[in-house]
């Protein structure tokens, strides 16, 4: 009989910790929001388990605007209130 309730027990404790893992990996239902400053302009950026899917960017003169992504694979975004204007994504120097 004490086999058996130290058995389950046991079973009991590495059953816990198991759901305390699974619970600590499970995607989060808020976004993660990173702010950083640029020149005069507040940046932020809104990643949903790690995936970077919109940047606000705050200029101190005019309005804030979101940039979106135009595709869900590459880095290429577009203006949500513009979306036909062009963002340029090309390096012109680098070392």
């Amino acid at each position: 009989m004490r086999t058996t309730n130290r058995l389950l027990l046991a079973s009991l404790l590495i059953l816990c910790s198991t759901a305390i893992l699974a619970a600590e990996d499970a995607p989060s239902a808020e976004p993660d929001i990173t702010i950083h400053t640029e020149g005069d302009k507040v940046i932020q950026e809104y990643r949903q388990n790690g995936f970077l899917y919109a940047i606000k960017i705050t200029p101190t003169h005019g309005k804030p605007y979101f940039l979106v992504r135009a595709d869900g694979t590459d880095a290429n975004f577009i203006r949500s209130d513009q979306p036909d204007m062009l963002i340029p994504s090309w390096v012109l120097f680098s070392w």
